[in-house]
């Protein structure tokens, strides 16, 4: 089928994510996708586009990766999908170990689901039910900081942030949450953060008998805004919850498996939650899985509980196909070139967008691991942005106003000097275009 014909059947029938009909941008006709590289076609002809996203931070080995592909067609051969529900196979249990042995003692016990957004349902679910348990019915509530982004199923919509994030027009349907104020910015005054950690002790301590849990994005707050913070933070904030005898969950979909150059981003804070998401690159990108790992004592509390276990099961859980990809994407990790490789591109992506620092619309320019963001003072004209990344060679997903890059792990050193000039190309086209707006 031709680019134009793919275009108008999509354009007549096919909702893509977070917009309407019809699209403010057409998106992009992939005919493939290879190591780092997407082969589109644009208006002159087919071309290829760098991979700044790893498509939503998933593909951190990249694309066609020899290993990820043998370990879907051997795992093809045996079955494709089978139900969780009384059974259980292989693939499943060789992850969960893997998974266990790769997350911080005493997570021990794991739950398979069959998105990012799930996991954090299910974690709430694992908190509310512990509470419950323990006696505790009247322990429901969740406590958050603003800033920050969990999903878009309801109970996670109900944790993002309440009034700057995608999801304000929700609230008056939406379980009700305890926000406090974003933590301080990475390298904040020493007095700052433990001015903060006390603000968290006050509101954590004033309401813990009402909360089931404390959840958060640990170290880097994702889709609310791609903004770091110091790890003692977290530390602190462990400490908060234990003495409150409070959960504490860790949402690390967007930040587990490398990203901040730590296998986890807890290891910076040198923490363990009751309760851990994972998902996005669990399967190097290749298929949807997510996991929700936690604790003997919360799984033995909860099975002890009224209900004789947590009560939660996708139709996909464990997908026997997902579950082997995942295990060879581990693999590949287990091989610690991403120890190296994370910690370059964060380097040459710095390298890269100093050239912006301090033109007039940048706020920021900050980088964290394999992770750049370039911050403006206005909200992004994603048309002019795209086009001008995509005519840099690149591809990137700007939203509100920042342009980000989240290059695969397998990334050359060029390839991520060409995301960079990407970057920087959109954010100039994005701040010129509403500047003409404006004039």
């Amino acid at each position: 089928m031709d680019a134009t014909e793919i275009a108008r059947l999509d354009a007549a029938h096919v909702w893509h994510p977070y917009g309407g009909f019809p699209a403010a941008t057409a998106p992009l006709v992939v005919r493939s996708c290879s190591g780092v590289r997407i082969t589109v076609d644009l208006a002159d002809g087919t071309g290829e586009l760098i991979d700044g996203m790893s498509s939503w931070w998933a593909a951190i080995h990249g694309y066609a990766h020899p290993v990820l592909d043998a370990a879907a067609t051997a795992q093809l051969a045996d079955m494709s999908h089978v139900m969780f529900g009384g059974l259980t196979h292989q693939p499943a249990v060789d992850l969960a170990r893997r998974l266990v042995d790769l997350t911080p003692e005493p997570l021990t016990k794991v739950f398979f689901a069959d998105s990012g957004s799930v996991s954090v349902e299910v974690a709430i679910k694992m908190a509310v039910q512990y509470q419950r348990s323990r006696g505790r019915p009247g322990r429901t509530r969740l406590l958050t900081w603003r800033g920050g982004y969990h999903g878009d199923t309801l109970n996670p919509m109900s944790v993002c942030d309440p009034d700057g994030g995608m999801h304000a027009m929700w609230r008056s349907v939406l379980p009700d949450q305890t926000f406090v104020d974003a933590p301080p910015a990475a390298g904040a005054d020493p007095a700052a953060v433990q001015a903060y950690l006390q603000m968290l002790d006050d509101a954590v301590g004033g309401q813990a008998e009402r909360l089931a849990a404390v959840i958060i994005e640990p170290v880097v707050q994702g889709a609310g805004g791609m903004t770091f913070h110091d790890p003692e933070i977290v530390a602190g904030l462990r400490r908060i919850c234990d003495r409150h005898d409070v959960l504490l969950i860790c949402d690390e979909i967007a930040t587990g498996f490398g990203r901040t150059g730590t296998m986890f981003a807890v290891e910076h804070a040198g923490i363990a939650p009751d309760i851990l998401c994972v998902g996005k690159a669990l399967t190097g990108g290749y298929l949807t899985l997510a996991a929700t790992l936690t604790t003997d004592e919360i799984a033995h509390v909860i099975s002890a509980g009224e209900a004789g276990g947590l009560a939660h099961g996708p139709t996909f859980m464990a997908n026997p196909l997902a579950c082997a990809v995942a295990g060879a994407s581990l693999g590949l990790l287990d091989e610690g070139t991403w120890r190296e490789r994370v910690p370059a591109i964060g380097a040459r992506l710095a390298a890269g967008l100093t050239a912006l620092a301090g033109e007039p619309g940048i706020a920021d320019v900050r980088t964290l691991g394999a992770i750049g963001v370039i911050e403006l003072d206005r909200d992004v004209d994603m048309a002019a942005a795209t086009a001008a990344a995509v005519d840099a060679g690149v591809w990137l997903r700007p939203f509100r106003n920042l342009v980000y890059a989240m290059p695969p792990f397998v990334c050359t050193d060029g390839d991520v000097d060409a995301i960079a000039r990407g970057m920087v190309a959109a954010a100039r086209a994005s701040l010129r275009a509403t500047c003409e707006e404006v004039a």
